[in-house]
């Protein structure tokens, strides 16, 4: 490049650019400086553009690339010298203008690198800007060049923690320490340095698995207005930490400090799992943003529709990424390598995950490419897949998700427990196939007891608490008339709508709560609790809370206090679980030999004479554990009144002790599980809607390959 070229592209004397190479993708650095690379099939022009900070109004430099030279196939790269990590830079993308088939280049808008490791957020980001005519280069949201290697991972491995005594903790980096009651500092709440300052409170806890909601980052004002997107699922990069999670201000803190939370969280036991968005992007409809995607290759990273004149949503969100395309597949298989060897976390949960089954047409594939990528991805073998196996657009695979190592959000636990407990008719059969890992649901793919992920509450949807409080949804703090959020809760308020000072009610509700907790915890499968529920947290009646940046979200420590009752009850249920055997899971055991190896019974309030029919609301489940000398007897009375059920007689003066009893005050609803004290046999009264979990050892042992 020639000295007055330097000059008019204001570049520093002395800057080398030259051809640079289309891989990798992204901004690397390399040698002397960077190596950018980007992929447009329909680009006809590409500018660079650097800046010094992140709301400069003009770049700090501009690098024209010749689609001559600097254009391998549809790989537009440059190599650029003297840049270095923290630098801020950007794409304008030119190309035609031709909404009607799907080709929405505007070379006047600042975009976002799709692989940019690191974010900027200036704090004059404009949304609406980005959806005017003009440049937006002032208001826009910049990628930083990041050096992955520049970090002392200290030794640090993946934990590999057996699926078998995986409990996860669903919670959001904000909301965890974000309420003044949390106890830290003002200038690391809601960070991910304020999660590491309460990582000693989910070791109590006995968490082993956080499952953060969307830390990629994202638009924040992706909501209606005066609102904030607070959940944080719609996404702007799939390899960038969300910056404002972080406590540091510098371009490169958010990815730095990202790592020092998933360090910590290691060391202490606990495994890390992203809720990935994969589904769509915060770009929205044909009226939405020009960000990033839609900017430099629309076809090729959305599902079209009507000759590409309008996006296919699926998602509920305004468009859908078009997840099988080569392209792609490509990007998100990288996010996720990336994710893994570069940042160390140890699974994911996909969003929606049913719409990577989706083909270009949205049509569903038998064999999804873009998924058996992802599974047969020798980086990620051991990773843990979670599916969310559904889409907004009734594509519904529960049971029915493709591939061999995924686990599933399991919606029809959610749903079935909260029938039985609520008395619906008809419940008890559904209950008991949940319990003993749903083969109804899994039995067909021969897979391992633990692929169902089982879960009462998470964050869309009612608190636990509010599951027993509100019988209908209070979504008016939305801004939508309380029209939004799902009208299908199954919920009960126990008598009254909302808060009450009724003592009866209130001790039906955390009787209720236990029982919802207990089945969550005992059941096969592997256990997941939402961030607040082992506190009672409330959003009062907000079901889907995904705009509020309040205290509705925030987790309110106080509750510890107000609801030791309930704190101490998840803890000993934790701690039993984690002591669940796990060489089944070592033999790759199936849950349908799992169960046909358990000696089970199913039990009504006379042995072995369960009540099937749709009037019942109570069944029990006993099992002998032979190798490990254990009896169980779990009874479950969803009936509005005190039921007696028969004991089997365990011969050779064997006691039955009880470790839980929902129906009972604290501390005798569960004591610690080698404490429980012997009752009398013959029979044990259950009271009205409680659970009650007896058990009989013949020697000391403290293992179950059951619970």
């Amino acid at each position: 490049m020639t000295v007055a070229m330097q000059i008019r592209q204001g570049l520093p004397l002395g800057t080398s650019v030259t051809i640079g190479r289309s891989s990798p993708l992204g901004a690397t650095i390399v040698e002397g400086g960077a190596n950018f690379s980007l992929f447009s099939r329909t680009a006809t022009a590409v500018e660079l553009v650097f800046f010094d900070r992140e709301g400069d109004t003009t770049p700090s430099r501009v690098i024209r690339l010749d689609p001559a030279t600097n254009r391998t196939y549809h790989y537009w790269h440059v190599f650029v010298s003297g840049v270095s990590p923290g630098q801020l830079y950007g794409y304008r993308v030119g190309g035609p203008s031709d909404p009607a088939r799907g080709l929405r280049f505007d070379p006047a808008k600042l975009l976002l690198d799709p692989y940019a490791r690191g974010v900027v957020i200036p704090t004059t980001y404009d949304r609406e800007a980005a959806k005017r005519e003009g440049e937006n280069a002032a208001t826009a949201m910049k990628g930083v060049v990041v050096d992955p290697s520049h970090y002392d991972w200290e030794g640090d491995l993946p934990l590999s923690r057996p699926s078998a005594r995986t409990i996860i903790y669903e919670m959001h980096v904000r909301g965890f320490t974000r309420h003044p009651s949390s106890g830290v500092g003002e200038q690391t709440r809601g960070t991910y340095a304020g999660l590491i300052e309460k990582i000693p409170y989910l070791r109590e806890l006995g968490i082993t698995a956080v499952e953060l909601l969307p830390v990629f980052a994202f638009d924040a004002q992706a909501c209606p207005p005066g609102l904030v997107n607070y959940w944080g699922y719609q996404p702007v990069s799939f390899f960038a930490p969300h910056p404002a999670y972080s406590s540091r201000r510098d371009a490169l803190g958010p990815v730095d400090e990202f790592r020092d939370l998933v360090k910590a969280l290691h060391r202490a036991g606990i495994e890390v799992i992203l809720d990935v968005v994969f589904n769509h992007t915060a770009e929205g409809d044909r009226i939405g943003p020009t960000l990033s995607f839609r900017g430099i290759d629309n076809p090729t990273y959305y599902i079209l529709a009507e000759g590409g004149s309008r996006y296919a949503d699926y998602t509920g969100c305004g468009n859908t990424l078009n997840g099988n395309h080569p392209i792609v597949r490509r990007m998100i298989v990288d996010s996720l390598r990336y994710w893994v060897e570069e940042m160390h976390v140890d699974g994911f949960r996909f969003d929606l995950a049913s719409i990577l089954a989706r083909d270009s047409a949205g049509q569903p594939l038998p064999n999804p490419p873009v998924l058996w990528d992802i599974e047969s991805e020798p980086a990620l073998a051991g990773t843990k897949l979670i599916a969310e196996a559904w889409d907004a657009a009734g594509l519904y695979q529960v049971g029915s998700f493709v591939g061999d190592a995924w686990k599933e959000w399991n919606g029809r636990f959610r749903d079935d427990v909260r029938d039985f407990f609520r008395g619906e008719p008809g419940a008890v059969r559904h209950l008991a196939d949940r319990l003993v890992g749903s083969p109804e649901i899994y039995g067909h793919k021969g897979r391992e007891a633990e692929q169902s992920v089982n879960f009462t509450t998470c964050h869309d949807g009612f608190t636990l608490n509010d599951l027993v409080s509100y019988s209908h949804k209070h979504n008016e703090a939305n801004g939508e008339d309380n029209r939004d959020g799902a009208d299908d809760n199954r919920s009960w308020n126990c008598g009254v709508e909302g808060p009450t000072d009724d003592p009866a009610v209130e001790a039906l509700r955390n009787r209720q709560v236990k029982n919802f907790l207990t089945v969550t915890m005992l059941s096969l499968g592997v256990p997941m609790i939402p961030m607040g529920d082992e506190v009672r947290r409330t959003q009062q009646g907000n079901n889907n809370a995904y705009c509020l940046d309040d205290e509705t979200n925030w987790f309110d420590w106080t509750l510890l206090a107000k609801h030791a009752d309930v704190h101490r009850f998840v803890s000993l249920l934790t701690a039993r679980r984690l002591l669940r055997e796990v060489e089944h899971e070592r033999r790759r055991v199936s849950l349908n030999t799992f169960l046909k190896e358990a000696n089970k019974a199913w039990h009504g309030v006379k042995q072995y004479a369960p009540d099937w029919g749709d009037s019942s609301h109570s069944v029990a489940l006993g099992a002998e554990l032979r190798s490990e000398g254990l009896h169980f007897h779990l009874i479950l009375n969803a009936y509005w009144e005190p039921l007696e059920f028969e004991l089997p007689n365990l011969g050779d003066g064997l006691p039955w002790r009880r470790w839980i009893d929902t129906g009972l005050d604290s501390p005798h609803d569960i004591v610690p599980w080698l404490e429980a004290s012997a009752i009398p046999s013959g029979s044990y009264r259950v009271t009205a809607r409680s659970v009650a979990m007896l058990y009989s050892l013949a020697s000391t042992g403290e293992n179950s390959s059951w619970h």
